[in-house]
């Protein structure tokens, strides 16, 4: 048959780059917006971040996107719309409608709906700040974003992994829906978190963010971080331990070309690119107790909790309640030790090159007492 139309019916191997999943997670406190907004406006920030989504869309049907908005007090979901929340009173329910989604023929239809959830979640969160919350702390919520972030890409991995071949009678391919019918082939789903962060120190959310870390880095799901103002110890760490991009740009204004250039490429496009360099990575943990970043501090034998100081309440660790001795391993500084000087050897009476020999002995070197051989 092949030799007749010319057709090749062998099979072909997919050698296309697996989908990618991009959770971004986006910094919106407002206290740190505020100082940065004569360089870098909020509005701006976000017409250069939808432009970014959509590259990244663009250059491949299968992928996907999520944003995530790290808040004062709270960490909620700007892209996907969250469903609609039902409540039901006297006896009625009453469902919320998400707005909808207007009709534009010059921008296509996955851009305008990112766009449009996107700006209605953002808008509707900073409307429903309070005063209160934003005078109790000054920091964002990063490790509730962190964990929507992984929640996230665990059910997209889990939906595109690979379902085993069922046999046609098993009973479990009823509880299958359609498209994981046996038979069916899905790609593989590769993912990685961008972070894009304008607050300070995050020292009292050292605990839950490095657990976020260590469920990404053990899920082998890469870090980048674009630090626009300030500057944060753990988010260095999350890039280093993951592979992740650390960029901290020296002009904010350019937040279009530092998103294209340097977080563009996916998982298994970087393979073939030379991406910015990490630089200098600090390695401080910050206390259990204070949660401040210290550079010489005391470890719990039991669970490594990391404390500041040596003096706990009744010697008991704060996290798993060990009884530990820290004061006693505080001492005094210790000091140098003098060296001791060598002692010269005295000279001997006869000089340095004469050998005193006692009685009954044989100089050494001399041939008294040594046989001779003809």
């Amino acid at each position: 048959m092949n030799a007749i139309d010319g057709t090749d019916r062998s099979s072909h191997i997919d050698e296309s780059p697996p989908p990618s999943l991009l959770a971004i997670i986006l910094d919106t406190n407002p206290h740190a917006w505020a100082e940065l907004s004569s360089t870098l406006p909020l509005s701006t920030a976000i017409a250069n971040l939808l432009v970014f989504i959509n590259a990244h869309l663009a250059s491949s049907t299968d992928n996907e996107v999520c944003v995530i908005a790290s808040h004062t007090n709270r960490a909620t979901w700007l892209y996907p719309t969250p469903k609609p929340a039902t409540s039901t009173q006297n006896g009625t329910t009453t469902t919320t409608t998400p707005p909808s989604i207007p009709d534009n023929p010059n921008k296509f239809r996955p851009f305008t709906t990112i766009e449009s959830a996107l700006l209605t979640n953002l808008s509707s969160l900073l409307n429903t700040t309070s005063e209160s919350s934003l005078q109790s702390t000054s920091t964002t919520l990063l490790g509730g974003a962190f964990t929507l972030a992984l929640t996230r890409i665990a059910k997209s991995v889990l939906l595109h992994s690979p379902t085993p071949t069922l046999p046609s009678n098993n009973s479990n391919t009823l509880a299958l829906p359609e498209a994981d019918a046996p038979g069916t082939t899905r790609i593989p789903l590769t993912a990685r978190i961008l972070i894009v962060s304008v607050s300070g120190d995050l020292a009292h959310q050292y605990i839950p963010v490095m657990n976020s870390i260590f469920a990404a880095q053990r899920r082998r799901i890469p870090i980048d971080i674009l630090k626009l103002a300030g500057d944060t110890v753990l988010l260095q760490q999350a890039s280093d331990a993951t592979g992740g991009v650390y960029l901290k740009p020296e002009h904010p204004a350019g937040l279009l070309q530092y998103l294209m250039m340097g977080f563009l490429p996916d998982a298994s496009a970087r393979k073939a690119v030379v991406m910015p360099g990490k630089g200098g990575v600090d390695f401080r943990a910050a206390c259990f107790c204070h949660r401040r970043v210290v550079d010489v501090g005391f470890v719990c034998s039991v669970c490594l909790s990391i404390f500041c100081e040596p003096k706990l309440p009744n010697n008991l660790c704060l996290t798993c309640g060990s009884h530990l001795s820290l004061r006693t391993t505080t001492s005094k500084t210790p000091a140098l030790a003098t060296r001791k000087k060598k002692k010269k050897k005295k000279p001997t009476p006869g000089g340095a090159d004469s050998l005193t020999v006692s009685a009954g002995t044989t100089p050494v070197g001399s041939n008294v007492g040594t046989p001779m051989h003809p």
